[in-house]
């Protein structure tokens, strides 16, 4: 896959989709994982998607057009730790399911989780319900510029022994130095 442009389309706060005629791709993590500086680096774009060091900043769900519409990319709401109301989390997370469950475009999800931590309950709560609903997705492990190489390796083993996959299995990125973008587009090619 090579990505040449990608613009910001629209975002949804209410229980309706957008209507295009293309695979989606949706970006599923916790609050401040890191949802946008992937999206960022993903599509060479530095401030495509709003970055905020604020956790909870995406509230709804924001479509990215890639290649004028061959495919979008859906950033969803962060899970976890906001400084919003339960009702507002709530919200939060019925438009969530709402999105994964109705959206016929939708091929595969990266499910983003930062390499220092080990997965949280949310994390694997999600991965679950997506394995439940026979979703799939890809492990992308964010942050590997904050670790030395030999860290961040010890670390990817963490992260994949708590989904209870191998290392291979979980792609390690740094949307600081862009390393692990090109394995990212690879997986994009091999699931549309």
């Amino acid at each position: 896959m090579i990505i040449k442009n990608a613009e910001y389309v629209t975002s949804i706060v209410s229980k309706k989709l957008f209507e295009a005629d293309a695979p989606e791709i949706a970006i599923a993590g916790r609050s401040n994982v890191g949802k946008s500086s992937f999206i960022n680096m993903l599509t060479n774009r530095k401030k495509l998607a709003r970055s905020s060091s604020e956790p909870g900043r995406t509230r709804m769900l924001n479509y990215f057009s890639v290649n004028g519409g061959e495919l979008f990319l859906v950033d969803l709401p962060g899970y976890g730790y906001a400084k919003v109301t339960d009702k507002e989390k709530n919200a939060w997370k019925g438009l969530i399911e709402f999105y994964l469950q109705q959206s016929k475009n939708l091929k595969f999800v990266f499910l983003i989780v930062d390499v220092r931590h080990e997965p949280s309950d949310l994390d694997l709560q999600l991965a679950s319900y997506l394995n439940y609903y026979q979703i799939p997705f890809v492990l992308v492990a964010t942050k590997a510029d904050k670790l030395s190489k030999s860290a961040a390796k010890a670390a990817l083993n963490v992260v994949a022994k708590g989904f209870e996959v191998s290392p291979e299995e979980v792609l390690l990125v740094s949307s600081l130095t862009g390393a692990g973008r090109d394995a990212v587009l690879s997986a994009i090619s091999n699931r549309i």
